[in-house]
């Protein structure tokens, strides 16, 4: 049996953030690894390992082509990272650029408190061979480690947990203790996190749980859509978007994926 993170510590780790001021943190590994980023779940037993702020720098780039080739996430605090660079794309042209620089301004404007769909679209909306500035800050390449899970074998409630949960941190409101995914959900919600990466150049396992859990239970695309629009309609996905989701959900319940 597994006890799970109690409140206090969430709190203690949220005021490590800000002291230490942390960019983001990986799960089970000390690397600047952007495959082991602590995203919306956290398992029961994992490590976590925070990485600090390191040196600034300024990068000069010019649009060639319609694509950087940056994937960007977040640490859902308000941090964007550089997840990952496409070979031979203009950012990878670019050598001082790296997987886990922060980006913490275009041209001088402050992108802190932005989400990553944010600042990719800012990226997206810069104009074709006109340069544009970019500040960074790259992680330490020491690091912290945090907290880590403990056994027990009550929780501080006096209730013996299952084993099967995991706690999920949200950009909005408090963390909370929730049953790990189905094999259905775990599989719809990669799928749709390769969705979101698809169209808007983002990854995100908290969007793509949201999303998965609004079309689920739907009978039809036209119930999907309007679910998913009274949760995210701030987003406003196209309509191909939505219609291939609805198709990967469609595939995944009915064992072709």
């Amino acid at each position: 049996m597994v006890n799970v993170l109690q409140e206090p510590v969430i709190k203690t780790f949220q005021r490590e953030v800000k002291a230490r001021k942390i960019l983001f943190c990986t799960l089970n590994s000390h690397k600047v690894d952007m495959q082991k980023l602590l995203g919306g779940q956290i398992g029961l037993e994992d490590f976590i390992f925070a990485h600090v702020r390191g040196e600034t720098k300024e990068v000069e780039v010019i649009k060639t082509e319609d694509a950087l080739g940056l994937t960007i996430t977040d640490n859902g605090a308000g941090y964007a990272f550089i997840k990952r660079i496409k070979e031979g794309s203009t950012i990878d042209r670019i050598k001082t650029v790296c997987i886990g620089d922060h980006i913490e301004a275009i041209n001088d404007q402050s992108i802190v408190g932005c989400r990553h769909y944010e600042v990719a679209k800012m990226l997206k909306e810069q104009t074709r061979g006109t340069p544009f500035t970019l500040r960074l800050v790259e992680p330490k390449k020491a690091f912290d480690m945090i907290g880590q899970r403990t056994r027990a074998p009550k929780s501080s409630e006096g209730k013996m947990v299952s084993g099967k949960e995991t706690l999920r941190l949200r950009s909005k409101g408090s963390a909370t203790v929730e049953e790990i995914p189905s094999e259905f959900e775990d599989k719809a919600i990669r799928k749709v996190d390769d969705l979101l990466e698809s169209y808007m150049g983002i990854r995100d396992l908290e969007l793509a749980t949201t999303i998965v859990e609004a079309g689920k239970n739907k009978q039809n695309p036209d119930d999907f859509a309007e679910a998913l629009d009274s949760v995210l309609g701030d987003f406003g996905f196209p309509d191909v978007f939505l219609f291939d989701v609805w198709g990967a959900l469609g595939d995944v319940k009915n064992g072709r994926i």
